[in-house]
């Protein structure tokens, strides 16, 4: 039998980047790239969390922002829409085929990370909570609708080129 320690860091496979958006400024549409430059403790080039000063410490717990792809259609129903676009939601990446929410670090001394494509790598930092603006987005309710589906934040610990298609691994982070 395995114990909760090594049950924690099994996945059956990897997952895929589904969808990749940036939002150039507040309020501004955000976009739908093929690919983007994750910038270490930045964030995506092109986003505005990267935009903002390098004079903050450790740039921040919410550098990239995910989405779990496989929860746009229960957020679509609970809003009363047929379907929901990526961009609307403004989260970063939208990754298919993998729980976001089990990738995030149950034991401090066991750190996992998500590993993209052949170079970047992101620390899940917590959960990526609605704002105000779902309910002009997804209409009455839609703050409700994405709560708890909201997807995840992350810090950028090793930069490097994120396409859409890019396997997305679980994996142990290595010590130091």
């Amino acid at each position: 039998m395995s114990d909760l320690r090594h049950l924690s860091r099994q996945f059956p496979h990897a997952g895929r980047v589904q969808a990749i958006v940036l939002r150039p400024a507040r309020d501004a549409p955000a976009l739908s790239v093929e690919r983007a430059l994750a910038l270490p403790e930045r964030g995506l080039q092109g986003d505005r969390s990267a935009a903002r000063p390098a004079s903050r410490p450790g740039g921040g717990k919410r550098q990239v922002t995910l989405l779990q792809a496989e929860h746009l259609p229960l957020v679509a129903a609970w809003s009363g829409l047929a379907q929901i676009d990526a961009t609307q939601l403004r989260r970063n990446l939208v990754v298919e085929g993998l729980n976001l929410v089990a990738a995030r670090t149950l034991f401090a001394d066991q750190p996992l990370v998500l590993c993209i494509g052949t170079a970047v790598v992101l620390q899940l930092t917590g959960p990526c909570d609605p704002c105000s603006k779902m309910e002009a987005t997804l209409g009455p309710g839609g703050y409700n609708a994405l709560r708890g589906h909201g997807g995840m934040t992350a810090r950028v610990l090793q930069g490097g080129e994120v396409a859409v298609g890019d396997a997305v691994r679980v994996e142990v982070a290595s010590p130091g």
